[in-house]
């Protein structure tokens, strides 16, 4: 696990450059999941460490696979003093942790909610998750790992979580698009939706 973070760490500061700041948390049962913050001129982006370690298994299956499966870690994005964002830190690693606690795996398209604003004022308290490839590129690992993907998280306000429900995480990035909503923006306004 711990090579597998050093990889993934060394991948992120390539991509982002040095992280000013950095946050651990420890749930109980879980491993550390740590949360670093890159500045970026006014963007500050946050990335998890330590999602990564374990790969994700299908909560269905009777034994997990400790080297194959998925591996992730999430991104997040907003614009810098607009909000007191850094209290995005403990949200983040409950996210990372989901796998480990719940049993999920983690991929584009899902939904991901911590039931509270993800910092002070936030309209926000559930994120799509985005497809990876983007800002960080992919982490092969030795075979026969899966690689890291670095995935981006977009914040959703309450009715667009609800609205992709229905219409699915495609529909709502189209909509989101063709608004043109700025999606770092951490106080923005739900896009229209009808």
């Amino acid at each position: 696990m711990g090579e597998v973070l050093a990889l993934v760490e060394a991948r992120l500061r390539t991509a982002l450059g040095e992280p000013d700041a950095r946050a651990a948390v420890t749930f109980l049962g879980t491993d550390r999941m740590e949360v670093l913050r890159f500045i970026d001129g006014d963007i500050v982006r946050y990335a998890t460490l330590g999602m990564s370690g374990q790969p994700m298994n299908d909560p269905q299956d009777v034994l997990a696979d400790p080297v194959k499966g998925p591996r992730a870690e999430l991104l997040l994005s907003v614009r810098a003093g607009l909000a007191d964002t850094d209290k995005v830190l403990r949200p983040l690693a409950v996210l990372a942790s989901s796998p480990q606690v719940e049993g999920v795996i983690v991929a584009p398209g899902n939904s991901m909610d911590v039931g509270a604003p993800l910092w002070p004022q936030a309209p926000f308290s559930s994120v799509l998750v985005a497809g990876s490839g983007g800002l960080v590129e992919d982490l092969e690992l030795d075979e026969p790992m899966d690689p890291v993907h670095f995935l981006p998280l977009l914040p959703m306000t309450a009715n667009e979580a609800a609205w992709k429900r229905v219409h699915g995480a495609a529909a709502l990035q189209e909509r989101w698009l063709k608004h043109g909503t700025d999606l770092r923006d951490p106080l923005r306004r739900s896009v229209p939706l009808t």
